[in-house]
């Protein structure tokens, strides 16, 4: 994998993020695609986000899979003199390990900052809030307080996986890790919608951002490992 390709992979990545604050903010593509999953006549959700099991397979499990996957990736890293694998895939694993932990922050982090509410919050699906977005506010300041919905961060751990691309040598298993995360992030993403947590921008602009970081901490990765020529990742940021 060349710089060229991380190149235009930053750049398509930029331009889908932009594309989706744009088209969501200044639609109603939220509005219509969130209302598929809401039965308006007992004011409740397609999936109820008490059911134990669910929870369990799109909540609390994937969590723990993913902190499984990041222990087995800081082991691999702190042991890989000692694991030919690893010692092989040393950078592949890097990536993961730091692409995860900073989606995750960085998720968490605008979620914080952005004050946008859930669906369910919002008198529209007979909650208390009046409609507000990332670039329209409309909450008063204890209403802000209380929403932080924006961008999606269950989804988050999910997308960080795409990271996963850059953990292979072949094309296959490359794509193969780039499915993995892009079926998880969505999965997580879906579930999150339909229990009312998310709008789908929510979930497209958690996905963006999370391959935005992996592409630039492989560029990074890549630049320290002496796989790019000096100054060229530099450049680049």
């Amino acid at each position: 994998m060349n710089h060229r390709s991380l190149l235009v992979q930053l750049a398509v990545g930029i331009s889908l993020l932009g594309i989706t604050l744009l088209l969501c903010e200044q639609t109603r593509i939220d509005l219509w695609v969130q209302d598929k999953f809401y039965i308006s006549g007992t004011a409740s959700w397609i999936i109820d986000k008490h059911d134990q099991l669910l929870r369990i397979l799109f909540y609390t499990g994937p969590k723990a899979v993913l902190k499984v996957v990041l222990g087995l990736a800081l082991a691999a890293a702190i042991f890989s003199r000692k694991i030919h694998w690893a010692q092989s895939h040393k950078e592949g694993i890097l990536i993961v390990l730091l692409s995860t932990v900073l989606t995750v922050a960085l998720v968490g982090l605008l979620k914080g900052a952005t004050d946008v509410p859930c669906p369910s919050q919002l008198t529209l699906f007979d909650g208390s809030y009046p409609y507000s977005t990332f670039w329209l506010h409309t909450l008063s300041p204890e209403q802000a307080a209380r929403a932080r919905c924006f961008p999606a961060g269950h989804a988050s751990g999910g997308f960080a996986l795409l990271s996963l691309a850059f953990l292979f040598r072949s094309r296959m298993n490359r794509f193969i890790g780039f499915a993995v995360g892009m079926g998880l992030g969505w999965t997580l993403g879906v579930y999150k919608m339909a229990i009312g947590d998310h709008f789908l921008s929510h979930t497209l602009v958690t996905m963006c951002l999370a391959w935005i970081v992996s592409v630039l901490v492989a560029m990074a990765v890549f630049r320290l490992c002496g796989r790019f020529p000096a100054g060229t990742v530099a450049s680049t940021l």
